[in-house]
Protein backbone atom coordinates (compact mmCIF):
# COMPACT_ATOMS: atom_id res chain seq x y z
CA UNK A 1 0.00 0.00 0.00
CA UNK A 2 1.29 3.40 -0.64
CA UNK A 3 1.39 4.91 2.52
CA UNK A 4 1.78 8.78 0.87
CA UNK A 5 -1.94 8.43 -0.18
CA UNK A 6 -3.67 6.24 2.16
CA UNK A 7 -5.97 7.67 4.95
CA UNK A 8 -4.40 7.40 8.75
CA UNK A 9 -5.82 4.95 10.82
CA UNK A 10 -4.17 6.57 14.14
CA UNK A 11 -5.51 9.93 14.40
CA UNK A 12 -3.78 12.05 17.59
CA UNK A 13 -4.93 15.20 18.83
CA UNK A 14 -3.75 17.39 21.38
CA UNK A 15 -3.32 14.29 23.18
CA UNK A 16 -1.50 15.19 27.06
CA UNK A 17 -1.95 12.91 30.19
CA UNK A 18 -1.25 14.33 33.21
CA UNK A 19 -0.40 12.45 36.97
CA UNK A 20 -0.66 15.44 39.61
CA UNK A 21 1.82 18.04 38.61
CA UNK A 22 3.77 15.49 36.31
CA UNK A 23 3.29 15.99 32.81
CA UNK A 24 3.84 12.28 30.97
CA UNK A 25 2.32 13.55 27.92
CA UNK A 26 1.64 17.15 26.71
CA UNK A 27 -0.47 17.73 23.97
CA UNK A 28 0.59 15.49 20.92
CA UNK A 29 -0.17 15.81 17.70
CA UNK A 30 -0.26 13.31 15.30
CA UNK A 31 -1.39 10.76 12.38
CA UNK A 32 -0.62 7.43 11.16
CA UNK A 33 -1.67 6.00 8.02
CA UNK A 34 -2.52 3.16 7.11
CA UNK A 35 0.22 0.53 5.50
CA UNK A 36 2.96 2.45 7.82
CA UNK A 37 5.35 1.30 9.99
CA UNK A 38 5.54 4.19 12.63
CA UNK A 39 8.48 3.95 14.59
CA UNK A 40 8.71 5.36 18.59
CA UNK A 41 11.92 6.53 19.77
CA UNK A 42 13.07 8.31 23.11
CA UNK A 43 14.84 7.24 26.58
CA UNK A 44 13.22 5.78 29.67
CA UNK A 45 10.43 8.22 31.04
CA UNK A 46 10.49 10.31 28.02
CA UNK A 47 6.50 9.55 26.99
CA UNK A 48 6.65 6.69 24.69
CA UNK A 49 4.74 3.75 27.32
CA UNK A 50 2.33 6.64 28.00
CA UNK A 51 1.27 7.33 24.41
CA UNK A 52 0.82 3.47 23.75
CA UNK A 53 -1.15 3.35 27.07
CA UNK A 54 -3.54 6.32 25.47
CA UNK A 55 -3.68 4.22 22.42
CA UNK A 56 -4.58 0.83 23.58
CA UNK A 57 -6.95 2.56 26.09
CA UNK A 58 -5.64 1.59 29.18
CA UNK A 59 -5.73 5.27 30.73
CA UNK A 60 -8.25 8.39 30.62
CA UNK A 61 -6.52 10.94 28.57
CA UNK A 62 -6.24 14.40 30.60
CA UNK A 63 -7.30 16.10 27.72
CA UNK A 64 -7.32 15.97 24.22
CA UNK A 65 -8.59 12.76 21.84
CA UNK A 66 -6.82 9.47 20.17
CA UNK A 67 -8.73 7.38 17.99
CA UNK A 68 -8.09 3.64 15.58
CA UNK A 69 -9.91 3.72 12.86
CA UNK A 70 -12.44 6.58 13.81
CA UNK A 71 -13.00 4.83 17.50
CA UNK A 72 -12.12 6.22 20.47
CA UNK A 73 -9.27 4.58 22.19
CA UNK A 74 -10.61 5.26 26.03
CA UNK A 75 -14.70 5.56 24.82
CA UNK A 76 -15.08 2.94 22.44
CA UNK A 77 -11.65 0.81 23.81
CA UNK A 78 -13.68 -2.51 23.24
CA UNK A 79 -14.19 -2.24 19.77
CA UNK A 80 -11.17 -0.33 19.25
CA UNK A 81 -9.08 -3.05 20.55
CA UNK A 82 -10.81 -5.61 17.83
CA UNK A 83 -9.01 -3.30 15.12
CA UNK A 84 -5.70 -4.63 16.69
CA UNK A 85 -2.88 -6.66 18.01
CA UNK A 86 -0.32 -5.75 21.18
CA UNK A 87 2.97 -6.75 22.12
CA UNK A 88 3.67 -5.37 25.47
CA UNK A 89 7.50 -4.78 26.47
CA UNK A 90 6.68 -7.81 29.44
CA UNK A 91 4.23 -9.83 27.79
CA UNK A 92 2.81 -12.46 30.27
CA UNK A 93 1.85 -15.97 29.40
CA UNK A 94 0.11 -19.00 30.61
CA UNK A 95 3.02 -20.83 32.66
CA UNK A 96 1.17 -24.26 32.53
CA UNK A 97 0.85 -24.59 29.17
CA UNK A 98 3.12 -25.80 26.07
CA UNK A 99 4.04 -23.55 23.08
CA UNK A 100 1.87 -25.20 20.88
CA UNK A 101 -0.90 -24.90 23.51
CA UNK A 102 -0.67 -21.37 23.95
CA UNK A 103 -0.54 -20.81 19.85
CA UNK A 104 -3.71 -22.67 19.89
CA UNK A 105 -5.52 -21.13 22.21
CA UNK A 106 -4.76 -17.30 21.43
CA UNK A 107 -5.72 -18.66 17.39
CA UNK A 108 -9.04 -19.05 18.68
CA UNK A 109 -9.19 -15.70 21.32
CA UNK A 110 -8.10 -14.02 18.30
CA UNK A 111 -10.40 -15.18 15.22
CA UNK A 112 -14.09 -14.67 17.39
CA UNK A 113 -13.51 -11.02 16.54
CA UNK A 114 -11.44 -11.11 13.18
CA UNK A 115 -11.42 -12.41 9.70
CA UNK A 116 -9.30 -15.26 9.66
CA UNK A 117 -10.68 -18.86 11.56
CA UNK A 118 -8.71 -20.39 14.25
CA UNK A 119 -7.26 -22.76 11.99
CA UNK A 120 -5.93 -20.46 9.78
CA UNK A 121 -4.28 -18.05 12.75
CA UNK A 122 -2.90 -21.14 14.69
CA UNK A 123 -1.39 -22.37 11.33
CA UNK A 124 0.51 -19.06 10.30
CA UNK A 125 1.40 -18.62 14.04
CA UNK A 126 2.96 -21.89 13.91
CA UNK A 127 5.10 -20.73 11.05
CA UNK A 128 6.19 -17.53 12.54
CA UNK A 129 7.49 -19.82 15.82
CA UNK A 130 9.44 -21.69 12.99
CA UNK A 131 11.08 -19.04 11.50
CA UNK A 132 12.33 -17.61 15.08
CA UNK A 133 13.23 -21.38 15.53
CA UNK A 134 11.21 -21.78 18.41
CA UNK A 135 10.56 -24.83 20.43
CA UNK A 136 7.03 -25.38 21.21
CA UNK A 137 7.26 -28.47 23.15
CA UNK A 138 8.61 -27.13 25.77
CA UNK A 139 6.48 -25.70 28.74
CA UNK A 140 6.31 -21.74 28.68
CA UNK A 141 7.32 -22.22 32.74
CA UNK A 142 10.45 -23.87 31.23
CA UNK A 143 11.35 -20.82 27.98
CA UNK A 144 14.09 -18.40 28.57
CA UNK A 145 12.61 -14.82 28.11
CA UNK A 146 13.72 -14.83 24.45
CA UNK A 147 11.82 -17.96 23.74
CA UNK A 148 8.74 -16.43 25.61
CA UNK A 149 9.23 -13.33 23.28
CA UNK A 150 9.45 -15.12 20.84
CA UNK A 151 6.07 -16.98 21.70
CA UNK A 152 4.18 -13.77 22.05
CA UNK A 153 5.77 -12.32 18.76
CA UNK A 154 4.28 -15.52 16.96
CA UNK A 155 1.25 -14.56 18.39
CA UNK A 156 0.74 -11.19 17.83
CA UNK A 157 2.06 -11.27 14.48
CA UNK A 158 -0.21 -14.22 13.04
CA UNK A 159 -3.29 -11.57 13.71
CA UNK A 160 -4.98 -10.70 11.15
CA UNK A 161 -6.11 -7.05 12.57
CA UNK A 162 -5.36 -3.77 10.75
CA UNK A 163 -2.89 -2.33 13.56
CA UNK A 164 0.10 -4.03 15.28
CA UNK A 165 1.38 -2.35 18.18
CA UNK A 166 5.29 -3.86 18.99
CA UNK A 167 6.81 -2.37 22.52
CA UNK A 168 10.24 -3.63 22.16
CA UNK A 169 9.52 -6.68 19.94
CA UNK A 170 13.75 -7.81 19.75
CA UNK A 171 14.12 -7.32 23.32
CA UNK A 172 16.07 -10.36 24.39
CA UNK A 173 16.53 -12.04 21.09
CA UNK A 174 20.05 -12.38 19.45
CA UNK A 175 21.15 -10.30 16.55
CA UNK A 176 19.56 -13.23 13.90
CA UNK A 177 15.99 -13.74 15.05
CA UNK A 178 15.87 -9.80 15.46
CA UNK A 179 16.76 -9.72 11.25
CA UNK A 180 13.64 -12.05 10.95
CA UNK A 181 11.37 -10.08 13.23
CA UNK A 182 12.04 -6.93 11.25
CA UNK A 183 11.40 -9.15 8.05
CA UNK A 184 8.18 -10.39 9.43
CA UNK A 185 6.97 -6.14 10.53
CA UNK A 186 7.47 -5.44 6.32
CA UNK A 187 5.58 -8.65 5.48
CA UNK A 188 2.77 -6.87 7.42
CA UNK A 189 3.39 -3.68 6.00
CA UNK A 190 3.03 -5.32 2.36
CA UNK A 191 -0.37 -6.80 3.27
CA UNK A 192 -1.80 -3.28 3.92
CA UNK A 193 -0.94 -3.70 7.79
CA UNK A 194 -0.23 -0.41 9.81
CA UNK A 195 2.60 -1.33 12.85
CA UNK A 196 3.66 0.94 15.62
CA UNK A 197 7.19 0.10 16.78
CA UNK A 198 8.57 1.19 19.76
CA UNK A 199 12.77 0.36 19.95
CA UNK A 200 15.69 1.76 21.82
CA UNK A 201 17.43 0.35 18.68
CA UNK A 202 18.22 3.14 16.00
CA UNK A 203 19.31 0.52 13.33
CA UNK A 204 15.74 -1.15 13.41
CA UNK A 205 13.87 2.21 13.22
CA UNK A 206 15.78 2.65 10.22
CA UNK A 207 15.53 -0.35 8.89
CA UNK A 208 11.73 -1.33 8.48
CA UNK A 209 9.70 2.33 9.10
CA UNK A 210 8.57 4.78 6.99
CA UNK A 211 8.06 7.43 9.98
CA UNK A 212 9.92 8.11 13.27
CA UNK A 213 8.78 10.38 16.46
CA UNK A 214 11.27 11.40 18.91
CA UNK A 215 9.88 12.17 21.99
CA UNK A 216 11.48 14.36 25.04
CA UNK A 217 10.18 15.03 28.14
CA UNK A 218 6.18 13.80 27.02
CA UNK A 219 6.63 16.03 23.92
CA UNK A 220 6.58 15.02 20.26
CA UNK A 221 10.07 17.16 19.49
CA UNK A 222 10.40 15.43 15.65
CA UNK A 223 8.86 13.68 12.86
CA UNK A 224 11.59 11.94 10.80
CA UNK A 225 10.48 11.06 7.18
CA UNK A 226 12.65 7.90 6.51
CA UNK A 227 13.07 7.98 2.73
CA UNK A 228 14.41 12.20 3.29
CA UNK A 229 16.85 10.69 5.46
CA UNK A 230 18.21 8.43 3.75
CA UNK A 231 19.02 11.44 1.35
CA UNK A 232 20.94 13.29 4.00
CA UNK A 233 24.78 13.03 3.57
CA UNK A 234 27.60 14.47 5.65
CA UNK A 235 30.49 15.39 3.50
CA UNK A 236 34.50 15.74 5.64
CA UNK A 237 37.15 17.36 3.21
CA UNK A 238 40.56 18.10 3.40
CA UNK A 239 40.64 21.94 1.62
CA UNK A 240 44.24 22.53 -0.46
CA UNK A 241 43.31 26.46 -1.40
CA UNK A 242 40.63 28.87 -1.94
CA UNK A 243 36.74 27.25 -2.43
CA UNK A 244 34.93 28.64 -5.31
CA UNK A 245 31.61 30.48 -4.50
CA UNK A 246 29.16 28.49 -3.95
CA UNK A 247 26.25 29.72 -7.27
CA UNK A 248 23.09 31.22 -5.65
CA UNK A 249 20.90 28.90 -7.06
CA UNK A 250 22.43 25.95 -4.87
CA UNK A 251 22.76 27.90 -1.46
CA UNK A 252 19.58 25.97 -0.77
CA UNK A 253 20.90 23.02 -1.53
CA UNK A 254 23.55 22.16 0.96
CA UNK A 255 25.60 23.86 4.04
CA UNK A 256 29.36 24.50 4.63
CA UNK A 257 31.16 24.74 8.02
CA UNK A 258 34.97 24.82 8.49
CA UNK A 259 35.51 22.87 11.42
CA UNK A 260 39.16 23.16 11.05
CA UNK A 261 42.30 24.97 9.59
CA UNK A 262 41.66 23.10 6.73
CA UNK A 263 39.34 20.93 7.11
CA UNK A 264 35.15 21.95 6.13
CA UNK A 265 31.93 19.83 6.65
CA UNK A 266 29.24 19.81 4.13
CA UNK A 267 25.58 18.56 5.30
CA UNK A 268 23.48 18.41 2.13
CA UNK A 269 19.32 17.30 2.53
CA UNK A 270 19.20 16.14 -0.96
CA UNK A 271 21.18 14.45 -4.32
CA UNK A 272 24.82 13.87 -3.47
CA UNK A 273 25.03 15.34 -7.34
CA UNK A 274 25.16 18.71 -7.03
CA UNK A 275 27.39 19.02 -3.75
CA UNK A 276 29.76 16.73 -6.08
CA UNK A 277 30.00 18.93 -8.77
CA UNK A 278 30.68 21.89 -7.22
CA UNK A 279 33.66 19.71 -5.05
CA UNK A 280 34.69 18.75 -8.62
CA UNK A 281 35.91 22.26 -9.32
CA UNK A 282 37.04 22.64 -5.21
CA UNK A 283 40.97 21.96 -4.16
CA UNK A 284 39.69 19.35 -1.71
CA UNK A 285 41.04 16.23 -1.39
CA UNK A 286 40.74 13.55 0.80
CA UNK A 287 36.65 13.36 0.93
CA UNK A 288 34.86 11.59 3.00
CA UNK A 289 30.60 11.05 2.56
CA UNK A 290 29.06 9.39 5.22
CA UNK A 291 24.98 9.11 5.92
CA UNK A 292 23.49 11.64 8.21
CA UNK A 293 21.69 8.31 9.76
CA UNK A 294 18.80 8.16 12.42
CA UNK A 295 21.78 8.69 15.45
CA UNK A 296 22.46 12.40 13.86
CA UNK A 297 18.84 13.30 13.99
CA UNK A 298 18.26 11.78 17.68
CA UNK A 299 21.00 13.34 19.52
CA UNK A 300 19.75 16.94 18.11
CA UNK A 301 17.16 16.47 20.51
CA UNK A 302 18.81 13.63 23.48
CA UNK A 303 21.97 16.13 23.64
CA UNK A 304 24.05 12.65 22.60
CA UNK A 305 22.97 10.77 25.23
CA UNK A 306 21.74 7.60 24.75
CA UNK A 307 22.07 5.40 27.88
CA UNK A 308 19.42 4.07 26.83
CA UNK A 309 18.96 3.61 22.98
CA UNK A 310 21.18 0.93 21.38
CA UNK A 311 22.90 2.57 18.28
CA UNK A 312 23.44 -1.15 16.56
CA UNK A 313 21.80 -4.28 17.13
CA UNK A 314 24.14 -6.31 19.28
Amino acid sequence: MNSAVSQPLIKINQLTKRFGDFTALNRCELEIRQGEVFGLLGPNGAGKSTLLRLLLGFMKPTSGSATINELDCYNERVQAHRELAYLPGDARLPKTMRGRQILNFFAGLGSSSGNKTPARTYERSLEIANRLELDLSRWVAFMSTGMRQKLALAIVLASNSPLVILDEPTANLDPTVRGEVIQLVSEAKSAGRTVVFSSHVLSEIEDVCDRAGILRAGELVHLQNMDELMRQHRIRAKVEGPLPEVPELLKDQFEIQKTGENEILIETPGELSVVLKWLAASPVSDVFIQPVGLRAIYDRYHGGNLNSVVRESA
